[in-house]
């Protein structure tokens, strides 16, 4: 696509009065503002044809220059990256087109006003901006960012609006990241710890055949086994172990750095030795949270009945409903939840942090359930806010999904709620749970949801036949400044429980985010030190084996 401004007009009009003809001035109407172009380059240095989506980034340079003094402590320091931030979700412009094949050498026009967020880069204030284009090559931005493949430009200085078309230039593909990297300059003990860390992990890249079944290709499940300290796989003894799963944005790679510190801590007897497994829940679409999904297939199935088992074969695990445990934080604590709840005679209690939403009547403070329900706007017309600093609102329902549709319609948060709780449409895609323009929610979408994976209505309804196998066993922690609203679901949640007269435990840690929740003092770490011991009196009551005591 070549350059171009346009322009609306209007036609030559006649007015005919008392029966005479006059040619009246043909006039302009008011010009609709010029769609604003920018000019890519695959550079001639990668040299094979590509394919992804093309994003375009811009940003004020004074906020950039003043943020990258900031990340700098006050030196100078040059801006190497112009990304966009759901957290600041109006700071960044970003734009977007699709690209099937491109040839290295080869031109594209990128009209950064047809697709773009928060607006249109020709109604953007006149001034500096920085600008950087990235390719997502496997369509994986909503999910993980830029991450190893994608290709990036230079960040250039541009002045808005300009007559010229600015051009920039992909010139190199970002390099995989080694997650057990420890740099050079690390004290010996630390490097020390990390190998012993990953001589007692393995990698867990198991082909699932109900998976494979359902995808019609092999489909791998994938994490990590963690085995204690002292391990010995011929031992009579058995482990209890403890699956623990990421939330959003979480994979294979960045379970290492919380894998690490597990060892590390059984290592100094600050958590019982059980054999942990760090359980992967990414996909292309999201994250499947180990859900049963007519869209992303039978994940819930496959772990309890294949994966579990083929584990349990090969380590000393205790297999038995006592020896099973489960842990998750955010999509990982609805994850577990949800497995807890599904499969209840398969674990033995889960302890799930700040989990998504658990009872729909309040889906990040929005009741999907409400006549006529918007999740872009309150009855009163103002926004719903989806992220928060304590109270400050960082950012709204709205700003969130129209930045993720720019991003891409795969992956991002969202959209991966939809093909995990969603039927499949007509096209084969989930079906929207709401309409991305005006927030107006399906409320036909909302019955299957309801049906299928609302668990305080499953648990409501379904109580008689799981109470044998699940009371006592729902352990839930979220804090009370939770940044996605999160403690109101799960209120509700322990409402339902308590009025079925169920043994639970529900935990509201006051003013604490959804980023600081494990954290006391210095140690990042401690509710999860907390939670292994209250696993480990579980598994093994009879064990002299205790928490140390606080401070020691």
């Amino acid at each position: 696509m070549h350059y171009r401004r346009h322009v609306a007009l209007i036609s030559l009009g006649f007015l005919v009065v008392a029966g005479l003809a006059r040619t009246q001035s043909a006039q302009s109407a008011p010009s609709a503002p010029a769609h604003r172009f920018f000019q890519v380059q695959l550079g001639s240095a990668l040299t094979r044809p590509t394919a992804g989506r093309l994003l375009l980034f811009a940003m004020e340079a004074k906020s950039a220059e003043a943020s990258a003094r900031a990340g700098a402590e006050g030196k100078d320091s040059k801006v190497d990256q112009v990304d966009a931030n759901p957290f600041r979700a109006t700071e960044t412009t970003v734009a977007a087109r699709e690209v099937s094949r491109w040839e290295p050498g080869q031109s594209l026009d990128l009209d950064a006003d047809n697709l773009a967020f928060p607006s249109g880069y020709s109604q953007l204030p006149p001034g500096d901006y920085l600008v950087q284009a990235v390719l997502d090559v496997d369509h994986s931005y909503n999910y993980t960012g830029r991450d190893a493949g994608d290709l990036v430009s230079e960040v250039i200085k541009v002045h808005l609006p300009t007559d010229s078309i600015p051009t920039l230039t992909l010139v190199k593909a970002l390099p995989a990241h080694d997650p057990w990297a420890v740099p050079a300059s690390a004290p010996a003990a630390m490097r020390e710890a990390v190998l012993e860390a990953r001589r007692h992990a393995v990698l867990v890249d198991f082909v699932s055949p109900s998976l494979t079944a359902f995808w019609g290709r092999p489909t791998t499940m994938r994490g990590w086994v963690l085995t204690p300290p002292n391990y010995d796989a011929k031992a009579a003894i058995r482990y209890s172990t403890v699956y623990s799963t990421q939330g959003f944005g979480g994979n294979n790679d960045r379970a290492v750095g919380p894998l690490i510190g597990v060892y590390g801590a059984m290592a100094k007897g600050d958590m019982p030795p059980m054999i942990w497994v760090f359980l992967d829940e990414s996909s292309p679409t999201g994250t499947h949270e180990f859900a049963d999904s007519v869209n992303n297939g039978p994940w819930g199935h496959a772990l309890t009945t294949e994966l579990i088992p083929d584990l349990e074969s090969h380590y000393r695990m205790d297999a038995s409903a006592k020896g099973r445990f489960l842990n998750g934080h955010s999509s990982g604590g609805w994850a577990t939840l949800w497995l807890q709840t599904r499969y209840p005679k398969m674990f033995g209690g889960t302890w799930s942090t700040s989990p998504d939403p658990s009872d729909f009547h309040d889906y990040t403070g929005i009741d999907l359930y409400a006549p006529n329900a918007n999740v872009y706007r309150k009855p009163d017309g103002s926004a719903y806010p989806l992220v928060r600093d304590h109270a400050k609102v960082l950012g709204s329902f709205e700003q969130f999904s129209k930045m993720e549709r720019v991003l891409g319609s795969y992956g991002g948060q969202m959209a991966s709620f939809e093909w995990v709780f969603s039927p499949r449409g007509k096209d084969g895609q989930p079906e929207p749970l709401f309409n991305r323009d005006t927030g107006a929610v399906d409320p036909m979408v909302v019955a299957y949801w309801r049906d299928h994976y609302d668990i305080a209505h499953r648990l409501q309804k379904e109580w008689p036949q799981l109470k044998p196998d699940l009371d006592g066993k729902i352990h839930l922690i979220v804090g009370t400044a939770d940044t996605f609203y999160l403690d109101g679901a799960a209120h509700k949640l322990q409402a339902v429980l308590e009025g079925l007269h169920a043994k639970c435990d529900f935990r509201f840690l006051p003013d604490k985010t959804h980023f600081d929740l494990y954290t006391q003092g210095q140690d990042r770490q401690a509710l999860l030190k907390q939670f292994s011991w209250e696993m480990y009196a579980m598994a093994r009551p009879e064990s002299k084996l205790k928490a140390p005591a606080a401070g020691k």
